[in-house]
């Protein structure tokens, strides 16, 4: 075959290896800190487990706050029932207990930092375009995502146990890999890393959360002392002198 007619074929086939490795994206977790406590094998009774109510959703983005969707505050909710400690779970739109209902009110902070290194991108995209996408499949670009959970629960007597725990990742891929479905994964494992974190915590402390670990709080009975209050006089007594009335006949 002549160096003309390969030409083309060996064209096609270094353009179909750009596009298929110039596509390849992975995601690299960085290692949970082991705390080195085994994960609890404690079960509760059905008749000892107490609801949990969500009372507030907290999200930060990179400083900002951000407003917390339906679909996060499920997950949470999901992983949280997933370890079986409470009889049941509803989220903040749902209507309270009653005031002598036995309850654990939980509160939830997640401060997620994303990088996605614009910078360095730009400066590598413009690599790659001065070599004429030869350099695609060799040049990778990091999409960095961290999140730091804070846990907090309340127990119906008012003490209350904090929880944390953090997990980071970086989605590594070429110029035609970067998807929204990438970051999404991304953020998927980091999250489910950290959850799976908070319930190993949360198994731990089983018996805080049984119903009869502690009384509902009755009510204050207040007393108030109540005197007797002296009549107060302006001025010195008065005598009263009877009037006599003579009648005539």
């Amino acid at each position: 075959m002549s160096v003309e007619k390969a030409l083309p074929s060996l064209v096609l086939i270094s353009c179909g290896l750009i596009a298929t490795i110039g596509c390849a994206r992975w995601i690299e977790l960085v290692p949970s800190p082991d705390d080195g406590r085994a994960r609890a094998s404690q079960t509760i009774a059905r008749d000892e487990q107490v609801p949990l109510i969500m009372d507030r959703i907290h999200i930060t983005r990179n400083g900002s706050p951000q407003n917390p969707s339906a679909e996060t505050e499920q997950r949470i909710l999901g992983s949280l029932k997933d370890i079986g400690l409470f009889s049941y779970l509803t989220g903040i739109n749902t209507a309270g207990p009653t005031s002598q209902e036995k309850v654990i009110r939980a509160r939830f902070v997640l401060d997620e930092t994303i990088d996605p290194h614009a910078g360095n991108a730009a400066w590598k995209g413009i690599v790659i375009g001065a070599s004429m996408f030869i350099l695609t499949s060799f040049i990778p670009f990091e999409y960095d995502y961290a999140a730091h959970i804070a846990l907090e629960l309340e127990r119906w007597d008012g003490q209350t146990m904090h929880y944390e725990s953090q997990s980071a990742g970086t989605a590594r891929y070429h110029l035609f890999g970067a998807t929204p479905i990438m970051i999404d994964e991304l953020k998927g494992h980091v999250m489910e890393t950290c959850l799976t974190q908070l319930s190993s915590q949360l198994v731990l402390d089983t018996t805080f959360y049984a119903a009869s670990s502690a009384p509902i709080a009755e009510p204050g009975i207040r007393t108030v002392s109540v005197k007797s209050r002296a009549p107060e006089t302006s001025g010195p007594f008065r005598t009263v002198i009877p009037v006599s009335v003579t009648t005539t006949p």
